[in-house]
């Protein structure tokens, strides 16, 4: 099991907070009908000024303020977003560019939908040791409201822009355990890309994703657990991808879970895809939640369909 320690994080935001009521001027629907199904209560939108680029910059700036670290002790850069403003560069060579971050590192994307800040974590894990420079930028960041349908409520009232990074290295005296998985399917979710007839617009059936996603999740965080070699009463918090409040209550019970271990706050955010989770981490951050020794156990699933679960050791 390799070890990977969480350094610091960030996150970042457009100024505009887009509540359920307001979203009722697009679609049919209410506050008490996105709220009681979802446990959304608003999302922030971009701008025109403001874009993937600008929030992975602004998160990952935050992070490597707060890990107190120089630019050029950053040895890769990991975007994880599937709403990239360019086909290419990459969002992560963007971010290398913004930062001034040294220019002889590997930066690159990473799409695996709303797993992908999971997939980044493997990633630096297994490229970190090899690499002359300590630390690891992973940043999740997506613009999801300019891939939206904005007469189709079955989506438009689910999703929300923003963006959350972590500082990782590795360190052996901070455990950490992932697994991952896929299975090959584009009719329950997804997003046409470039090249594709007509507009880029996410579309989602809603019942064949909550099946998929009540199956994957328990799996994946007992796999994560068994290969870990623990139980879920040894973790103090396990972070879902904030997708619908009544998936990771569904899970919960499912699981027995104590009152307070699955963080949420899909109600501040709505679905902001793959940066979900570090969205959730710096917010846990800030709260104090994320002390020295604790066990933090992400979990994420997305179009693909994609999976996976990570254990962070503090």
């Amino acid at each position: 099991m390799n070890g990977l320690q969480l350094v610091s994080t960030g996150r970042c935001l457009p100024a505009r907070a887009v509540t359920n009521d307001e979203m009722s001027q697009y679609v049919e629907t209410s506050d008490e009908w996105i709220a009681s199904r979802t446990g959304i209560r608003q999302r922030y939108f971009c701008g025109e000024n403001e874009g993937n680029i600008s929030l992975a910059a602004g998160a990952a700036r935050r992070a490597l303020e707060r890990a107190a670290i120089s630019p050029d002790q950053i040895g890769l850069c990991i975007a994880a977003t599937f709403t990239p403003e360019h086909a290419t560069p990459s969002v992560a060579c963007m971010v290398q560019s913004a930062l001034g971050l040294p220019e002889d590192i590997p930066a690159f994307d990473v799409n695996a939908a709303c797993s992908g800040f999971l997939y980044s974590l493997s990633i630096a894990s297994a490229m970190l040791p090899g690499l002359s420079r300590p630390y690891a930028l992973l940043i999740g960041s997506e613009v999801i409201s300019r891939m939206l349908d904005m007469t189709d409520r079955a989506t438009c009232v689910l999703f929300g822009d923003g963006a959350g990074a972590a500082i990782v290295k590795c360190d052996p005296g901070h455990p950490f355990a992932s697994v991952l998985g896929a299975r090959g399917e584009a009719e329950s979710l997804g997003c046409p890309g470039w090249g594709a007839d007509g507009a880029h617009k996410v579309y989602m059936d809603g019942k064949a994703v909550f099946r998929f996603a009540v199956e994957t999740v328990p799996r994946c965080i007992d796999e994560t657990l068994a290969k870990a070699g623990l139980t879920l009463s040894d973790i103090d918090h396990v972070v879902c991808h904030q997708a619908n409040a009544r998936i990771i209550r569904h899970v919960e019970r499912k699981l027995h879970a104590p009152e307070g271990q699955f963080y949420i706050n899909v109600d501040r955010y709505a679905n902001t895809s793959a940066a979900s989770i570090p969205l959730a981490l710096d917010e846990m951050n800030e709260q104090g939640l994320l002390t020295p020794g604790k066990r933090i156990l992400c979990v994420g699933f997305g179009a693909g369909f994609t999976w996976g679960g990570a254990l962070l050791t503090l």
